[in-house]
Parts: structure tokens; C-alpha cells; sequence
């Protein structure tokens, strides 16, 4: 059997997913974080992942990063129980879905963390910033509700990918107390996935591990870097923070993906 170990943070929805695949396939993990590490171990968790991202499934002698490449190569190395639904339009129909919830939906939840944990703003730019999160959030529940269409499950009749992908990003956005309504199909999903030990095992560990703002805002004025990309940025400037992003480069307190080494 190979050894599987994932690096993660409990808080990443993406090392979530892989974690609630890994429970729900069964299979043997250990599981270690590179921050608050030496610096030997923050450098192999660099080398591993040139982009500085959790998650990373260290596979023997191989590093895999990126959630949705590490879920692929999950399916095809432990096809049982299977995670993706059997018809191809159901299997493009939930990777809709977590593409969905990995760019558009987790920018929001990043963008929350970014204002009121890492407190990038204050007084009304952050007030302003925080109504643009939820609101775009709660637009995002009636899309998600729509998606159920009277399935049990995202993907389907049973819990699957579709679902492991939703309920990281759904339990992050109640972090910041934005829950789906009472009465909907996606509210009574959420409280029947969150019953399932996959996900209530990847949960408490979120909970244990949540930042405090102080301690945050202080990491980010001694120099630790936040990655904006993406839809990320995106969300700072549609939300009103594009002096945010001129400030933390001025601070050199954000990060963009540079070219790979060798690259």
C-alpha cells in the first residue's frame, strides 16, 4: 500500500474536499500542515507546491496539488466507492459545479476572511465590502438550490463529488454567520451532509483551527503574504478594494503565482 500523507490546512475548503474523498474512499492517510513549521519543512512544502498552496497529496515519492487534479487521480487509483456519478452528463453537470464553488463561490468566503479576519479594511469600506460578500452569497444559495433540481444530492441519489465540493465553501460562509434559508432544499442538504462523519471529521477540524484577528492582522504587518488571483482579485475590486490591492503591494503583503522554478 503507498503511503498517502496530505498537507493541508484545516480551514482550505480545497485540502476539505480531498480530505472528505479520502475518508469517504476509505483510504489510510497522515495529514500535516507546513505553517507555524521550521524552515526546512516550510521550504520542502514550497518545493512541493511551487504555487504555496494547500492542499498537497504526497503520494509515495510524488507530490499532486491542485483539489480537483488530486480528486481525479483519487478516482482512478481507488475507484470504489466511487465518487463521480456514472452517466458522463451527471459527471459534467458536478464538475460544473465544483468549478462553480472553487472560483466564484470561494471568492467571496476568501474576500469575508480577507476584511474581518485579516481586517484589510475598516469603518464603512469594510462594512460596504462585508454587504457585497453576503449579498453575493445568498445570490449564490439560489443558484445552488436550483442545482438540487429535487435530488437528494448534488450528485444525485447518493453523497458524492458534487457534494464534497459544496459543503466546505457552505459551512465557510457560516463562519461569517451566512447560512442557507430555513425551508429550502439546499438548507435541508446542508444540515443532513454536515451529519455525515467524512464531513463533520473535516468541520471540527476547521473549527479548532480558526484564526484570531489579531494575530492575523499583526502576521500580515511583519510580512506574511495572502494569494490574490483569479476571481480572488476580482472580488477586491467589485467589492470596493482596489486600494486594498495597491496597499498590500506597496506592503509586499500579496502574492500572485509566479513561473515555476526552471520555468
Amino acid at each position: 500500500m503507498t503511503d498517502v500523507t496530505l498537507i493541508e490546512h484545516p480551514l482550505s475548503p480545497y485540502a476539505q474536499k480531498v480530505k472528505i474523498a479520502l475518508i469517504e474512499k476509505g483510504i489510510s492517510y497522515a495529514s500535516s500542515t507546513p505553517f507555524g513549521g521550521d524552515d526546512e519543512s516550510l521550504s520542502a512544502f514550497q518545493d512541493a507546491n511551487p504555487r504555496g498552496e494547500v492542499p498537497i497529496l504526497v503520494v509515495g515519492a510524488a507530490n499532486l496539488y491542485d483539489s480537483s487534479i488530486i480528486l481525479e487521480y483519487l478516482e482512478e487509483s481507488w475507484p470504489q466507492p466511487a465518487l463521480l456519478p456514472q452517466m458522463p452528463l451527471d459527471r459534467a453537470r458536478v464538475r460544473t459545479v465544483e468549478e462553480v464553488m472553487d472560483t466564484h463561490f470561494e471568492a467571496n468566503t476568501w474576500g469575508l476572511s480577507e476584511i474581518t479576519i485579516f481586517r484589510r479594511a475598516s469603518g464603512s469600506q469594510a462594512e460596504q465590502m462585508v454587504a457585497f460578500g453576503r449579498s453575493q452569497i445568498e445570490r449564490w444559495y439560489l443558484w445552488l438550490d436550483q442545482q438540487l433540481d429535487n435530488r437528494p444530492f448534488f450528485n444525485g441519489e447518493a453523497f458524492g463529488w458534487g457534494d464534497l465540493a459544496v459543503i466546505p465553501l457552505v459551512n465557510g460562509a457560516a463562519r461569517f454567520d451566512i447560512l442557507p434559508t430555513r425551508g429550502t432544499a439546499l438548507h435541508s442538504w446542508y444540515e443532513r451532509v454536515n451529519e455525515r462523519p467524512s464531513v463533520a471529521t473535516a468541520q471540527t477540524e476547521a473549527l479548532a483551527a480558526e484564526l484570531d484577528p489579531d494575530t492575523m492582522s499583526a502576521a500580515l504587518a511583519a510580512g506574511f503574504k495572502r494569494q490574490y488571483r483569479d476571481h480572488r482579485l476580482e472580488w477586491m475590486v467589485r467589492a470596493g478594494g482596489l486600494d486594498i490591492v495597491q496597499a498590500g503591494l506597496l506592503a509586499d503583503n500579496i502574492r500572485f503565482p509566479e513561473p515555476f522554478a526552471g520555468a
